[in-house]
């Protein structure tokens, strides 16, 4: 159910919320808008549906009303499509709140900022005694409940440092801040000449500043895991002397007999019981070629049955099947990468202790040389503000984010925080093969008419197959033929009617031919052969030749096509690699003192990719290879891959002249403060200086070639 303008979603979006929560429903098999259309019109008469939405991206659907979730299904399925209930504590990562909310401390510190400076204004220009109170504690009214807002994020993480006996970065910056609202409220309160709310607030507003671009750098997505699992079937056929029942996954237990329908995912691991079967395993192996097994192989929860209803017996139920235990594994490379310290982190363990211990030196100096310890304050408050590490909080976030900007402009996302420092460490490439370095393609056989051309096209355009969509571009330009009830065989081909002529596009041996590919069988004519292919992504061969890494394949793909690719591109090849596979060859590597890049598309390369120590998905990738990744190309192709090593190590570059920007400001202003000439606000204002100097220089990030 589509609407028309903004006016008219208005009462249909009351009623879904308040009648709770949208069913969600993962449709792996959709493929094109005549699918969304056919899908919307057939839920819609369904009673107690309000709303019915598709999002072919994600190939999901959102269902709102008070509807039994089965009659959906059952809907679904008559209308021809393989559908599974899914869970949104699965799916959905929580709203990110924490941009917004600093976005809007930022904010609430700026607008302070500015309205004190003006007041510190009429102060210096010559106030009186009464004038300089007054603005003085007006200044006070605003700063200190600003302070204590748009400062949490300091004080927060501070405390929890301390809690644990630790220092980070925060904990200087926050008794930075609050040492100098403090002092200004204790001169204030006493009618001192001099207040610095302006410091406090300038010091927290830039603060900021560093801490959202920090934040951009580090946008979330969906766990690569809890996409994993949100391949589960939630129910399934159990077969017993009663009959079959349709029960919770959860309830399957070890030697329980389990019958899977045509187009179903297997629920739990087993052994197949059926004479045969063929079986699409690419969430495994990444391969969308079916393969055919016999009876008493080994089936893994997750593969899709693509021919006749079969039957196992269960082997491994719950957390230890194959798909949960791939889950697990990702789940624990993800935590792994998480762990990872940021060059601005490790810095700041050494800085914070010697910027305490100096201002203390500062303060105990000056009591001991001049007796007064109003002055004495003063001066360390100026050094703990002149030294306080804004240049360096800002150093890796401001490149981070001017690199990540500057990538995303030229199609390419980074995920992760740390990325692009990881990226820049990358001594050693390893890549997936099929959807990685190629493609299927499927070439036309000579003198093959118009006319069949046009069925082809139709009957294609009608099927999800890889070898379907690869015949669709083969096609491009063919006006396609009007063809009827055309009905796909899973696993086997398509088939429809044209001018009283049955048609049919698939598998060689399904059409009656004595080859094994792709063909055409326009009614009982002879059948056309198309030549199936795996071609070189566009750009591959110029980017291994602009890298200069050593490299190599791990692909599930057998040996034979591997090794040819392998003699294609100069690159050691490993075959038939399962998940834990290309785990155990990362692994190694990485044992041997290798910062190893994993590049691939898959669900069997998820685990590889967030176990890598970086790792980049291209515009191919499936949703959770994406969400395993810390870089998805956008773009089609590999041409990007060389930018996005040679960004990486500018950003190394510039971050390291920051640091070092930051240390000579250090090494010029401390002596300056510590000799008493810096009052808390020339810290302050010094302190600005140095932080928008990094990010000028951090711009620099736009001309990198």
């Amino acid at each position: 159910m589509t609407y028309a303008c903004p006016a008219c979603t208005a009462a249909p979006l009351a009623q879904e919320m308040a009648s709770g929560p949208a069913l969600q429903f993962s449709l792996p098999t959709i493929h094109c808008a005549a699918c969304i259309g056919k899908i919307e019109r057939g839920l819609s008469t369904l009673n107690g549906v309000q709303s019915v939405r598709v999002n072919l991206s994600l190939k999901r659907l959102s269902v709102s009303g008070p509807v039994d979730p089965n009659a959906v299904l059952t809907q679904l399925t008559g209308l021809g499509y393989e559908a599974y209930p899914l869970d949104l504590a699965a799916l959905n990562s929580a709203r990110d709140d924490q941009g917004r909310v600093l976005l809007t401390r930022l904010a609430v510190a700026g607008f302070a900022m500015m309205n004190v400076m003006l007041l510190s204004v009429a102060v210096w220009s010559g106030a009186t005694d009464a004038t300089r109170d007054l603005f003085h504690l007006i200044s006070a009214a605003i700063a200190l409940p600003v302070v204590a807002y748009s400062g949490q994020p300091f004080f927060q993480n501070a405390w929890s440092a301390l809690r644990v006996r630790r220092l980070n970065m925060d904990v200087p910056i926050s008794l930075a801040i609050l040492l100098a609202a403090g002092m200004s409220l204790f001169e204030t309160l006493n009618s001192g000449a001099h207040a610095y709310f302006d410091a406090a607030l300038s010091l927290t507003f830039f603060l900021l500043i560093g801490r959202y671009l920090d934040h951009q750098t580090r946008s979330t997505a969906r766990s690569a895991a809890k996409e994993l699992t949100a391949l589960e079937v939630q129910t399934a056929e159990r077969v017993s002397g009663n009959g079959t029942q349709t029960v919770a996954v959860s309830a399957l237990q070890i030697g329980d007999v389990v019958s899977v329908p045509s187009g179903a995912r297997v629920p739990v691991d087993g052994v197949l019981l059926s004479d045969g079967a063929l079986m699409d395993r690419s969430f495994l192996t990444g391969e969308s070629a079916a393969v055919s097994v016999k009876a008493d192989a080994p089936l893994q929860a997750g593969e899709i049955n693509l021919a006749a209803p079969l039957r196992l017996r269960a082997t491994a139920v719950g957390e230890d099947t194959t798909l949960r235990r791939m889950a697990a594994m990702v789940e624990t490379a993800e935590n792994s990468r998480n762990s990872y310290t940021a060059l601005a982190d490790r810095a700041a363990q050494i800085y914070a202790p010697a910027v305490h211990l100096l201002a203390l030196a500062a303060f105990i100096g000056w009591v001991a040389f001049s007796g007064d310890i109003r002055l004495s304050l003063n001066i360390a408050i100026a050094v703990l503000i002149i030294t306080c590490p804004c240049a360096l909080g800002l150093a890796v976030p401001a490149v981070s984010t001017a690199a990540v900007s500057r990538l995303f402009s030229e199609g390419v996302l980074v995920k992760h925080g740390t990325a692009l420092e990881r990226l820049a460490e990358v001594d050693h490439i390893t890549f997936d093969k099929t959807g990685t370095l190629t493609r299927p393609a499927v070439a036309l056989p000579a003198g093959i008419s118009a006319k069949d051309q046009g069925i082809a096209l139709a009957l294609a355009q009608a099927s999800h197959h890889p070898m379907s969509r690869a015949l669709v571009t083969a096609l491009d330009g063919v006006v396609p033929a009007k063809v009827d009830q055309i009905i796909e065989a899973a696993g086997q081909g398509v088939t429809g009617q044209i001018d009283g002529q049955t048609v049919r596009l698939g598998r060689g041996a399904w059409l009656g031919a004595s080859f094994d590919g792709l063909g055409l069988r326009v009614g009982n004519d002879d059948a056309i052969a198309f030549d199936t292919i795996e071609t070189l992504r566009e750009g591959v061969q110029e980017a291994l030749g602009q890298i200069d890494l050593p490299g190599d394949i791990v692909t599930g793909d057998a040996d034979g096509p591997a090794q040819r690719l392998a003699v294609q591109v100069g690159l050691p090849v490993i075959a038939n690699a399962r998940p834990d596979d290309k785990l155990r060859h990362l692994t190694a590597l990485a044992d041997q003192g290798h910062h190893v890049l994993m590049i691939g598309d898959g669900l069997n390369d998820t685990v590889a990719l967030a176990s890598a120590h970086a790792s980049i998905a291209p515009s191919s990738a499936l949703d959770a290879s994406r969400n395993a990744a810390d870089v998805v190309i956008l773009k089609e192709g590999f041409a990007m891959l060389p930018t996005i090593l040679r960004v990486a190590r500018a950003t190394r570059t510039l971050s390291q002249q920051n640091f070092t920007i930051a240390t000579v400001y250090n090494g010029i202003a401390i002596p300056i403060a510590l000799a008493g000439y810096a009052t808390p606000l020339m810290a302050a204002l010094a302190m600005s200086i140095s932080s928008i100097t990094v990010i000028l220089n951090s711009q620099r990030m736009r001309w990198v070639k």
